[in-house]
């Protein structure tokens, strides 16, 4: 009976926490699906949605070396759109990114990566990128600027990001938006930011924590188990 109790008791307060803190806390929602299928759970066929995952780009940042964005597996993304020459909001979007970066600066090994992706990257050559990102951050690992080829920068806006969607202004055959977009470490979309909207900002802020928490309640229950006996 001993032996029971010990092991019918964690299954229970695993479950109950499982349960109640998905349902205490409001998660980032997801936005783009690909398809919905079906699974069985329970023993009954319920819907499940395959959500839209932004696919892989190489960039070349800032410092001249080329990136991509499945060298960021694990982290989370925030992600917008400039040019080095842009006389508008571009200064302004940069100076919130700064704040946002400024968060993270504690974590030796930030779990959020800051990429600002230029919308004419004809012009913007890494040395140019460079001396834009001088002006904003000395830290340029956790904070990219990059460029690559225009027409896969375009579709990666357009068709993964869907930058017009969230921004109904934004011009296709251009796509400068005042948003953040923020991805989780699926690379799938949980929302877009105005960056000259404090009370959206905050919400960001809000919202990147929110996610770093989701790893955390998808552990199996082994991984739990292994946390609660390594307490005692």
């Amino acid at each position: 009976m001993g032996l029971l109790l010990a092991i019918a008791l964690p299954v229970i307060g695993y479950e109950l926490v499982k349960y109640y803190s998905e349902a205490a806390v409001q998660m980032p929602r997801r936005y783009f699906y690909d398809s919905i299928t079906t699974v069985e759970k329970r023993g009954k066929i319920v819907p499940d949605t395959i959500w839209h995952e932004v696919k892989n780009m190489t960039f070349t940042n800032q410092l001249g070396k080329t990136v991509t964005l499945d060298s960021l597996k694990g982290k989370i993304l925030v992600i917008d759109f400039f040019f080095t020459k842009c006389p508008t909001i571009c200064p302004g979007m940069a100076r919130s990114m700064k704040k946002l970066q400024d968060s993270y600066t504690n974590s030796k090994d930030s779990i959020v990566q800051f990429i600002s992706i230029s919308i004419d990257p004809v012009r913007d050559s890494f040395p140019r990128l460079r001396d834009f990102a001088n002006r904003y951050t000395s830290n340029h690992d956790s904070w990219w600027f990059v460029t690559g080829n225009k027409q896969d920068i375009y579709d990666f806006a357009i068709k993964e990001i869907k930058a017009n969607v969230a921004d109904v202004g934004a011009d296709t055959a251009f796509p400068h938006t005042e948003n953040f977009f923020l991805l989780d470490r699926d690379r799938v979309v949980r929302g877009w930011y105005n960056g000259f909207d404090t009370v959206k900002q905050a919400q960001l802020v809000r919202d990147i924590p929110m996610l770093m928490l989701e790893k955390r309640k998808k552990r199996s229950f082994k991984e739990f188990l292994d946390e609660l006996f390594s307490r005692g």
